[in-house]
Parts: C-alpha cells; structure tokens; sequence
C-alpha cells in the first residue's frame, strides 16, 4: 500500500474516532433520539433549513463511514421532517454515503483483491458487467446484507459509480419511506424489529430477487425456444 493510500486510511480512521468523540455516547441509539426529540423538534421550527443541512451532513457522515445508526437517523427524519423533506433528505443522503463508502473500499482495496484473486474476481467483473444492476438491487433489498458490507463488496467490482448510484437510491427508498413513516410515530416504536415484521423482510427479499429471477427465467425460455 503506497504513502497516499495509508495517508487516507489514516484519515477515515481519524474522522471515524472523531465522530465517536463529537457524538456523546448512545447519542444514535432510539432511546437517545427520543430523549432529545423535542429539543430537536424545537431547533427544527426555529431554524428549518439549518437542521436539514446538519441532518443531512450527519446522515452521509455515519453513512461514509459505516458507523452503526442509519436506521435510527432515519427513524429520526420521520420524526423531526414531513414525510417528503424526510424522505428527499434521506434518500440522497444515504445514496452519497453509500457512494462515497464504496470509492473508498474501492481506492484501498481493488487494486490488491483483484491482483490476489485474479481468477476468482474475473468471474466476478463477468457477472456485475452484465447484470450488475440486478445484483446490485437484490443486494440493498435482502435484509442478510447489511449496509456497509454492500459497499464494501461493490468497491472491489468494477460496477460504474452512476450506475451504482441510481441503483441504490432506488432499491433503499422503500424501506426509507417505511422507516420515516415509522418515526412519525417515535414514541410507539420500542425495537427496530417493531418495523420490519418477519413477513415484511421476506417480501423484500422476494423483491429483490425478482429482476434476477426475471432474466433468469427470460434466457432459459428464449435458449429453448431457439433450440
């Protein structure tokens, strides 16, 4: 790894501490949000633009990062925005985080994985250049991957940032608006399992798997019908 490279993983580690220093403990936990909650619905009616920029600048921060509390950020834009602001905040917020996560996998990391498994990632850069939208899409929606592992999977493809952009943004919204629309009722919600039932988690997975399912289904009757 050269000077520049251990340079800038000095500086993610350091603004990773950082945060965790800035932010008092169990400040990103649901029972903090709702301790602070009318302090901040109090700055939010005095000062509305301010609060979503420090929202929003807050929410790519933890999102870049990969520090645990996206949920609960998100659960608190539903509680301090209407469902629109809510939902515009957090849907380009957490894209941008997201995005930014997966430039840094991708300048620490690529180069060495896919020097070392050469064989295995050629495989790999096959599948993501022909459907790695579709990829992509089911990843963000089953619930078994979480966030950040996404990101730091997708740094070390070769999938375009525009694409992986547009793809995360759209595969995040739905459980974006549940969450918000949740947080409307902060004071009722107890555990994050409270939002996402079993049964809801399942349908998202189906969902995910449906383009893929889709293409898969599509080439195997068009490779029969020719023959």
């Amino acid at each position: 790894m050269n000077s520049r490279k251990i340079a800038f993983l000095c500086a993610l580690l350091g603004a990773f501490v950082l945060t965790f220093v800035v932010l008092p403990p169990g400040t990103l936990s649901l029972e903090g949000i709702k301790t602070h909650q009318q302090a901040l619905l109090s700055h939010v009616d005095h000062e509305p633009l301010r609060s979503a920029l420090i929202f929003f600048a807050l929410y790519v921060l933890v999102s870049a990062l990969s520090i645990p509390g996206a949920a609960i950020l998100t659960l608190l834009g539903g509680a301090l925005f209407s469902l629109w602001e809510g939902t515009v905040l957090v849907s380009f917020a957490s894209t941008l985080g997201a995005t930014l996560a997966m430039l840094a996998s991708r300048y620490l990391l690529r180069d060495w994985v896919q020097r070392r498994f050469a064989q295995q990632m050629k495989t790999v850069n096959a599948g993501i250049a022909h459907d790695g939208a579709g990829y992509l899409f089911a990843l963000r929606l089953m619930p078994l991957f979480p966030f950040f592992l996404v990101n730091l999977l997708m740094g070390l493809t070769r999938i375009g940032v525009c694409r992986y952009w547009w793809v995360s943004q759209v595969a995040m919204l739905p459980a974006t608006v549940i969450f918000l629309n949740a947080g409307r009722e902060l004071g009722n919600v107890s555990s994050l399992r409270d939002i996402l039932s079993p049964g809801m988690l399942f349908a998202f997975t189906l969902l995910g798997l449906l383009p893929l399912a889709s293409r898969w289904l599509f080439s195997r009757f068009t490779s029969s019908f020719k023959k």
